[in-house]
């Protein structure tokens, strides 16, 4: 039986990594990559995935998502083909399911080589 997802977010092209970023980082964690969402910005760091998600109309209320690459027990991802526009990827973790589409900017196979090098060195 297949689940709904617990949450879903879509990623569009890759950006520099955000300024403000710094002050969520623990010690000994770096930022690699960032992604632009709808209204905020995804970043791979060194040890998760945080995806901060700007709320209201003024934009000014954030939730942050945080997750341990050690928590993801496995992923897939899906190229657009040609009738369809948009690639995902999808990660089973012991929190629940989450798929993540990307837009035509978003490089499928780069975010499935940033999340195989995330969860591959976190075990």
């Amino acid at each position: 039986m297949e689940t709904a997802p617990i949450t879903a977010w879509t990623l569009q092209n890759e950006i520099p990594v955000p300024d403000d970023i710094g002050p969520l980082l623990v010690e000994g964690e770096q930022a690699v990559a960032a992604f632009k969402t709808f209204r905020d910005s995804a970043v791979f760091t060194t040890k998760r995935l945080i995806v901060r998600d700007a709320q209201g109309i003024s934009g000014k209320k954030v939730e942050i998502y945080s997750l341990p690459y050690s928590t993801i027990n496995m992923w897939s991802s899906e190229n657009a083909g040609k009738l369809d526009w948009n690639s995902e990827i999808e990660l089973w973790t012991r929190a629940g399911h989450i798929k993540i589409k990307l837009s035509k900017g978003a490089d499928v196979r780069r975010l499935d080589s940033l999340i195989a090098w995330a969860v591959l060195n976190s075990r």
